[in-house]
């Protein structure tokens, strides 16, 4: 009988134990960097975005965004509410790169503040569809039955529902001189996407194997959901969130446009460039920086959704 020694090594009679990493001699040099390990999807992704230039390029826009949404004054020196019309519709000049708007603004501090307000509107409604999405969506696909098909008969009339017409028609009745407003209504609206992808992620993640195992083992149904589905099924609503983060930025910016978003004081991109409209002949400035700023952080998030979305589908490795 071979002979089991204390640190696991199985050595036969008349033969010298090798460690468990080490290769006998003539088999092949492991392959540098592997741990013997299964990597999983999480891994893989990972090694990949690190490698991808748009992740990189996006990631340090988005993260520059973020640091003028937490810090703006790092940046800039003046309160984006100071205005003098001595100044309306000026050039750019020493200290004030960016000219001055039609009210006498100061265009640079503005825009900077803006990111404040609009990145904090598409986070929240991002974070809040995506959340009540997942919700009902994963609880539709685990159980199914009456519960399933009620909530796809929902979905079917939120998604009738044109985007801006609701808002111009909701906002109008519901106003607020806070942000709220319109991220409720973006999370009204927009969690039925959210849930349609997550219903359809845990219908196809409870078919497998795994789960099954689970449940022949006496696994509970909240943990069969939150152990092994949730973690599996969850990589299409990171992606298609991700993507939604930015169109939720340019909606917001549409709305405040139109006049049923936010209203001033509040500082929003899209509360300037409709304010700059009426006289963009005379002040182009005043309406390209704040739309230049919008256009830029909606391409660096749906950049960022582009290249989760390459490194998480395994479709196309």
């Amino acid at each position: 009988m071979p002979e089991l020694e204390p640190e696991g090594e199985i050595v036969a009679p008349g033969l010298t134990a090798l460690p468990l990493d080490q290769a006998p001699p003539g088999a092949p040099a492991p392959v540098a960097g592997t741990t013997g390990r299964p990597r999983s999807l999480w891994s893989d992704a990972w090694r990949d975005l690190r490698r991808n230039p748009v992740f990189l390029a996006s990631s340090l826009i988005i993260l520059f965004l973020l640091f003028l949404s937490l810090w703006p004054s790092a940046i800039t020196w003046e309160s984006p509410l100071k205005c003098d019309l001595a100044h309306a519709q000026e050039g750019s000049g020493p200290g004030h790169p960016f000219g001055y708007d039609g009210q006498g603004c100061d265009v640079y501090t503005r825009t900077v503040y803006g990111a404040r307000t609009s990145v904090t509107v598409g986070v929240l409604a991002t974070l809040g569809v995506a959340v009540l999405g997942s919700v009902l969506g994963g609880l539709a696909g685990f159980f199914g039955g009456a519960g399933d098909a009620v909530l796809s008969r929902i979905t079917d009339v939120f998604f009738a529902i044109p985007v801006v017409l609701g808002g111009l028609v909701l906002l109008s009745v519901v106003t607020g001189d806070t942000v709220w407003p319109v991220i409720g209504f973006m999370v009204l609206l927009g969690w039925p996407q959210i849930s349609r992808i997550a219903r359809g992620s845990v219908i196809t993640a409870k078919q497998h194997d795994y789960v099954q195992a689970a449940r022949a083992l006496g696994a509970s149904s909240s943990r069969i959901l939150l152990r092994h589905i949730a973690p599996n099924a969850v990589a299409p609503v990171i992606v298609v969130a991700t993507i939604a983060l930015g169109t939720y930025i340019a909606l917001e910016a549409t709305l405040s446009y139109l006049g049923v978003g936010l209203k001033p004081p509040t500082v929003s991109w899209g509360i300037d460039i409709s304010a700059a409209s009426p006289y963009v002949r005379n002040a182009p400035h005043a309406l390209l920086w704040p739309s230049g700023a919008l256009a830029l952080t909606v391409l660096a998030f749906i950049m960022l959704g582009d290249a989760i979305r390459d490194a998480l589908d395994p479709k196309l490795r």
